[in-house]
């Protein structure tokens, strides 16, 4: 389903359900918006060829785990806000630690909580699911102590550049996405 225009940011998105509370989100440049006056989220002005860049993990409290992960060393990206209206006219908004950290290199989640927004799962087309993620890092052990802090349990192996892998059950059977 094609989510919609990020105003101002330079972007749009598409969105995949992958369950009853994840989706993915394939975020590319908006060809009908200006050039944005900082650079689009995610580093996307840096990739190069489609693949996961980072990820988002819920929080109902997006301040008190940015305060926690702080108290015990992780330093999330600093919290936002952010919003926009779907093409049906159902308007979002949503509380997040900056995506644009890419801790980790993207292996380690931003957080984001929907408040009283629908979830953009129960809206985005279906028919897949997400059967686990792992990653890769040059420096599993740091990634992996982040993680533990943030109480996210996702295996890290070694590997030469950051990657977020994630096996989706479809219709036709399993595919990675890397």
């Amino acid at each position: 389903m094609v989510g919609g225009q990020h105003p101002g940011r330079g972007t749009r998105n598409a969105l995949v359900g992958l369950g009853p509370a994840v989706y993915l989100e394939i975020l590319a440049p908006d060809p009908a918006q200006p050039a944005p006056q900082k650079p689009r989220s995610f580093h996307l002005d840096e990739v190069k060829t489609p693949r996961l860049v980072g990820w988002g993990a819920h929080g109902r409290d997006v301040a008190a785990i940015f305060a926690e992960a702080k108290a015990k060393g992780v330093q999330l990206g600093e919290i936002g806000s952010g919003g926009r209206k779907r093409p049906d006219g159902v308007e979002l908004k949503w509380t997040f630690t900056d995506p644009d950290a890419l801790l980790g290199g993207g292996v380690v989640p931003f957080f984001i909580d929907w408040g009283s927004s629908p979830h953009p799962a129960k809206t985005a087309p279906q028919g897949a699911t997400l059967v686990g993620m792992r990653a890769e890092h040059p420096d599993p052990a740091s990634v992996e102590r982040m993680l533990k802090v943030l109480g996210v349990d996702m295996p890290v192996t070694r590997g030469p550049a950051p990657a977020l892998i994630a096996v989706i059950q479809c219709p036709k059977g399993r595919v990675e996405l890397r």
